[in-house]
């Protein structure tokens, strides 16, 4: 029984040095400048005032207390939550109490704007040298041909791996040279990590993960702000519709009888 005809094609050697290579060094600098570019742009937080911290506090302890109140008995939750709804009715939690039911212009708050000028900081150095990358890569080494993977891949995997090269009958494991710019530009934390450190601005996908959050968490500057007191209030409601049980309810009980089956 004859075996499979593996697929060969006759590449010169120079593909390695001349293209391979210089693409990873060139990847692995860009991770190296993008970190100390970011860390050059990255402005110090401005120092908040004593009212927007308490403010954020009070919030975040609620929250807290609604989502592990299991630990604290009954009258001990009560009164947390008997405070903080007091509080809220109040007025005491807000930052302004004066522009209570008034929304925020973000454009007015110098931590918004300092917050969307970082966000615009990254993105620009994100953005910028990966697009020169992609022009040079695309001017100097496009329809290249440069590796073959060790091991056998679906055919599922063609357009990834074979971006800008428009053969058919081409063996999935075949990599393009603009197919490799794309797997090291997300293949290298590794690589980031052990030269720079895990806490690194070097990364790809951190960096699209954490413009995800900021986007997610960014506010619309033509939209305003969230009103804070119909924040306080919607969270008195949840914490009003909470069923509390204590963990240590009947614990007496549950250990005498496991006790009792030994």
């Amino acid at each position: 029984m004859s075996g499979i005809v593996e697929q060969q094609i006759h590449r010169d050697p120079a593909l390695f040095y001349w293209i391979l290579l210089p693409i990873t060094v060139v990847m692995i600098l860009t991770g190296i400048l993008r970190h100390y570019l970011s860390t050059l742009l990255t402005s110090t937080p401005k120092k908040q005032t004593v009212a927007k911290l308490r403010e954020q506090r009070s919030l975040m302890h609620a929250q807290q207390l609604r989502g592990n109140f299991h630990p604290i008995s009954k009258a001990a939750f009560e009164k947390r939550k008997e405070a903080f709804i007091e509080g809220v009715k109040d007025s005491k939690f807000l930052a302004d109490p004066g522009a209570k039911g008034q929304k925020p212009n973000p454009l007015q708050d110098p931590a918004m704007m300092d917050g969307m000028m970082g966000m615009m900081k990254g993105q620009v150095a994100m953005m910028v040298p990966q697009s020169l990358i992609m022009g040079w890569i695309n001017a100097f080494f496009s329809g290249y041909v440069i590796m073959k993977l060790p091991f056998p891949l679906t055919p599922q995997f063609k357009q990834m791996l074979q971006a800008g090269v428009g053969t058919r009958d081409l063996d999935v494991r075949w990599v393009s040279s603009l197919s490799w710019y794309f797997l090291t530009l997300f293949g290298l934390q590794p690589v980031y990590n052990f030269i720079l450190g895990s806490n690194n601005a070097a990364s790809q996908m951190a960096q699209q993960m954490q413009m995800g959050q900021m986007g997610a968490g960014a506010v619309n500057p033509m939209a305003g702000a969230e009103d804070m007191d119909k924040v306080f209030n919607a969270e008195a409601e949840n914490l009003e519709v909470v069923e509390h049980w204590y963990v240590l309810n009947g614990v007496e009980d549950r250990l005498l009888a496991k006790v009792g089956k030994f």
